[in-house]
């Protein structure tokens, strides 16, 4: 894959990961969907939509439960989950860039001690980074600590916890759209019995089954697809690191889609974590 390829489309994933908080706190915020019944169509949609994809690409793989069995795993499908149930339920409080912001930290700071107790260890600037992007995320978090979003932001960080160990996972893969399809698959079970468990007090408009479907089809099934493909060509730092600048997307998806203002405070915090970010890729890891 060539240089511009990569970045183009690590970008376009990035903006796939912030405009799923779009679309979740529009369809929660704006359209008061619950939680559950968005996470279930998000994950249904994915699924059939990279069945879909599957279907011209390698209907034979597809049509073989054991042949698509042999791509992904149940460990990746229950992170999976855990992430887009987590997801869906934090945002119920938090604004779309609030909840970025402590998702891609989260997802941070998850990616890279994993690297590290896989026996890396990191260049002085790259340590430096890190210890910037954290600084930036403990004060972008302190003046929540003592509102009632503070389960929001709990819920939100094990979901990025979830989410950085699948995408540990799929820096591994070799196929990566029959991977994210045989989980994706693997999850659809999980999220019709989540839609089903939670349908009496399920809360429905097109508008808000619309946002959903979005988040889905374009936004997971599509913009995951292209991430694990995108993956194996990422150092696991540098992989960890790309994904704070989905906070300064949502934001700006945020202001333009859900009238929320961009605060100083949101603004610093994002100016430590990013540039922490580049400190991380220009003092890139060595092996020890």
């Amino acid at each position: 894959m060539s240089v511009l390829s990569l970045v183009s489309l690590t970008f376009l994933t990035l903006v796939a990961f912030a405009a799923n908080s779009v679309f979740c706190r529009l369809a929660l915020d704006e359209q008061n969907m619950d939680p559950m019944s968005f996470t279930g169509i998000r994950l249904a949609s994915a699924a059939l939509m990279l069945g879909v994809i599957m279907l011209v690409k390698s209907p034979a793989t597809l049509r073989s439960f054991s042949a698509l069995n042999a791509y992904g795993s149940w460990r990746q499908a229950g992170y999976l989950f855990a992430y887009a149930a987590g997801f869906s339920y934090a945002y119920v409080t938090l604004p779309t860039a609030t909840g970025a912001l402590i998702l891609f930290a989260a997802v941070q700071f998850t990616m890279l001690l994993v690297a590290r107790f896989s026996g890396h260890r990191m260049s002085a600037l790259a340590s430096s980074g890190v210890v910037i992007s954290l600084v930036g995320f403990v004060y972008f978090v302190l003046p929540e600590l003592s509102s009632p979003s503070l389960i929001g932001l709990m819920v939100m960080a094990l979901a990025g916890v979830a989410w950085g160990m699948y995408s540990l996972a799929g820096a591994k893969s070799t196929h990566a759209l029959e991977s994210t399809s045989a989980n994706f698959i693997r999850c659809l079970p999980l999220g019709l019995v989540l839609m089903a468990v939670f349908m009496p007090t399920a809360s429905l408009t097109f508008e808000g089954v619309a946002y959903a479907l979005a988040s889905g089809v374009l936004a997971s099934g599509i913009g995951y697809a292209i991430w694990y493909q995108v993956l194996s060509q990422l150092d696991s730092s540098v992989a960890a690191v790309c994904q704070l600048s989905v906070p300064i997307i949502a934001a700006f998806g945020g202001v333009l889609l859900v009238d929320e203002p961009i605060t100083s405070h949101l603004m610093l915090s994002s100016i430590a974590i990013l540039g922490g970010m580049l400190l991380v890729i220009l003092g890139k890891k060595t092996k020890v």
